[in-house]
């Protein structure tokens, strides 16, 4: 690609490689005006993209964004394991100062709301529009319902 195309793709938010080299240098940085400079970068960066990741959010890997950072909402303290697939308009949010905990290679669908103090175990599906606010077992699959989360272990054996 040329640095003309690469540019251009990059102010439409499509390639992030910058984004998150610079957010896991954060990440790992010990140094206060350091961190304040990378996080200037990354507010701006985020918020031409439509999206919010607060300062203090951890990741264990770069997350898999397929529409970007458009409309994504991670709270500070959220916790988010390697590999996980965040679909846009999703919402990982605090209440009390508590943010979910995502384990490894979990797949978070379009419009979901993540709220509070709750692990979500690796390998869990989080359905499109669901509204989770209770802890969901590894390798579970969580579909909206109409008055509460329907929670399906997709085990065989169960």
């Amino acid at each position: 690609m040329s640095f003309r195309t690469d540019i251009l793709t990059w102010s439409k938010g499509d390639l992030m490689e910058t984004y998150w080299k610079v957010f896991f240098k954060r990440q790992n940085c010990q140094t206060g005006w350091k961190i304040d400079l990378m996080t200037v970068f990354l507010n701006r960066s985020a918020n031409k993209h439509g999206g919010y990741i607060g300062k203090g959010a951890w990741f264990k890997s770069r997350p898999r964004l397929p529409h970007g950072l458009h409309g994504i909402f991670i709270s500070r303290y959220a916790r988010i394991g390697q590999e996980c697939w965040i679909y846009q308009n999703v919402t990982i949010g605090e209440v009390h100062g508590k943010a979910p905990v995502i384990g490894d290679h979990c797949l978070i669908g379009a419009g979901a709301v993540l709220v509070g103090d709750i692990t979500i175990g690796d390998g869990a599906r989080i359905g499109a529009g669901a509204v989770v606010r209770q802890d969901v077992p590894a390798n579970a699959t969580v579909l909206p319902g109409d008055s509460q989360i329907l929670i399906r272990s997709s085990r065989k054996d169960v």
